[in-house]
């Protein structure tokens, strides 16, 4: 699945963050409910907007974000 187009970043919209496409969900707030334990039904029963391939698109978009050569320790 190509999920280029699911993800954009648009200057005018949150600041410039990566969004879900046609929403004002940010993907960093999708990652952070996953990484607090939230399950994919909640996330989608919370935010109907979205999808399961929207989630998943996320998660993909932070994968390829952070594969670079050179990672900064938080």
């Amino acid at each position: 699945m190509d999920n280029s187009a699911r993800i954009v970043i648009n200057p005018e919209v949150c600041g410039g963050r990566p969004i879900v496409a046609g929403t004002r969900i940010r993907v960093v707030d999708i990652l952070e409910m996953l990484a607090g334990g939230s399950s994919e039904s909640e996330i989608l029963a919370d935010f109907p907007a979205l999808s399961g391939d929207d989630i998943r698109a996320s998660l993909a978009y932070a994968a390829r974000a952070i594969d670079h050569k050179v990672v900064l320790a938080a």
